[in-house]
């Protein structure tokens, strides 16, 4: 035999790239990139609301109070649903509870092109999409880095929390295309097909654990995936319950620590300064200082493209830095950007509210992954991912909380000054809640990558 035909013998068996053999991708990586696509979906749907909302009013002859309370319930659902559905998730499995909450996302879009009364618009987009986006939030994403990652797990993190942003540039132009062209029903129906596409695609390819597929998180050693696999048996070894029993048992456990207050606190702190003030009202007070509608929401826009890449730069960072110090950065940051932009609101779009579009953009999300980190190093594996849940929930509570009161001030004043002011001051006070929880490593050491 040949030296040729016994070379053959050997690349069939374990392929060489050079004088090395070539490793396959790890299976964490494939999980990541379909986590990755039912996030932006989920962002896709959320979003696409937003411009359903004028032509239902237009053909249905109802109010926008009609309207926007059923897209206020959505959110009010969305965040409190992520605790429940990390807990389904444990009991259940990921792949069951994503795979059928995308298909009732799916069948609830397409459900809307036949409704004829308000309340059947409360109960599709508020209750069953929010409830289906809510099992989708940045929990999914969590549990996922989590328990399949241990080397780059802020930086997957990182990259999930971007899905939001990326979701929205990538998709709503194409549904509100297909609402302007074809007409809302047609949106509606394009939100459906994605929602059914991306659930099989995780029923096809997701799996809960790497144990499922025969592999070690990635970067791990089996001594520390021992460790965790014993965690995860000593959780799974308690008394079976309800998910909401369990999701409301961590609730109780998890607070009586100053850690977990801190982290509610400081995300609530988080959802009022992002999707409660900037993202409702960036627009409308850019009106007032005289700006066109269209350049203000471009601007937004260019905070959501900004977002991607402070948000996975984020992810990065929090593999490197404590992520105590990380937070108070952040939140210092947001404070500051939050004074300056009464003085930067313009009629035109001068340099310094570039600099405001560009900071904010990269601060957006970027609390995200070092929050995830310190509910990983502070409650563990078993646990964290209903403890950011919570955390997550009382992210979408501020949202709600800031949206109104900063409402409230322009009604009441003539002048968003106040609101601004006021959430800046939050913002500083976050600082000083995130340098006051504790210092704790997680209790399984992530190897250093090579």
């Amino acid at each position: 035999m040949t030296d040729d035909v016994a070379l053959g013998a050997n690349a069939s068996a374990e392929p060489f790239v050079g004088d090395r053999p070539r490793r396959p991708i790890h299976y964490g990586w494939v999980i990541a990139a379909v986590t990755l696509a039912g996030l932006v979906a989920a962002a896709a749907f959320r979003s696409s609301t937003g411009v359903l909302l004028d032509p239902v009013e237009q053909e249905f002859g109802w109010s926008r109070t009609t309207t926007s309370g059923a897209v206020s319930l959505n959110l009010v659902v969305y965040g409190l649903t992520a605790p429940f559905a990390a807990a389904l998730m444990e009991r259940f499995g990921i792949r069951r509870i994503v795979t059928i909450s995308l298909a009732a996302v799916g069948l609830a879009s397409a459900a809307t092109t036949f409704m004829t009364s308000p309340w059947q618009l409360w109960v599709l987009w508020g209750l069953v999409i929010g409830i289906g986006t809510g099992s989708m939030a940045l929990v999914f994403g969590a549990i996922v880095a989590n328990r399949w990652f241990v080397s780059h797990r802020g930086l997957v993190m990182g990259i999930f929390s971007a899905a939001n942003a990326t979701g929205q540039l990538v998709f709503l132009p194409a549904i509100a295309w297909a609402a302007t062209q074809h007409g809302w029903r047609s949106a509606a129906l394009v939100v459906a097909g994605l929602a059914l596409v991306v659930a099989v695609l995780v029923g096809t390819l997701f799996a809960d654990r790497p144990s499922n597929r025969g592999v070690l998180p990635f970067g791990a050693t089996e001594e520390s995936e021992r460790a965790a696999e014993e965690a995860v048996l000593l959780a799974a070894s308690r008394p079976t319950v309800s998910p909401a029993r369990t999701a409301i048992a961590v609730l109780t456990r998890v607070s009586r620590t100053w850690t977990f207050w801190a982290l509610l606190l400081t995300f609530w702190v988080c959802g009022w300064s992002t999707n409660g003030l900037i993202q409702t009202h960036f627009i409308p007070a850019a009106h007032d200082h005289g700006m066109g509608t269209q350049t203000a929401a471009g601007l937004l826009a260019l905070v959501g493209i900004f977002d991607i890449a402070g948000t996975v730069a984020s992810g990065w960072l929090t593999d490197k830095v404590d992520s105590r110090v990380l937070l108070a950065i952040y939140y210092g940051g947001r404070g500051l950007s939050l004074l300056a932009i009464d003085a930067v609101l313009a009629p035109d779009v001068q340099p310094a509210l570039w600099v405001f579009v560009v900071f904010y953009g990269l601060d957006w999300v970027a609390t995200v992954p070092p929050t995830v980190a310190l509910c990983r190093q502070h409650f563990g594996l078993a646990d964290s991912g209903i403890v950011f849940g919570w955390v997550f929930a009382s992210h979408m509570v501020g949202a709600g909380v800031g949206a109104s009161i900063a409402g409230w001030i322009r009604t009441s004043s003539g002048s968003y000054s106040s609101a601004w002011l006021l959430a800046s001051g939050l913002c500083f006070a976050s600082v000083v809640v995130a340098l006051s929880i504790p210092r704790r490593h997680d209790l399984v050491a992530a190897p250093q990558a090579h």
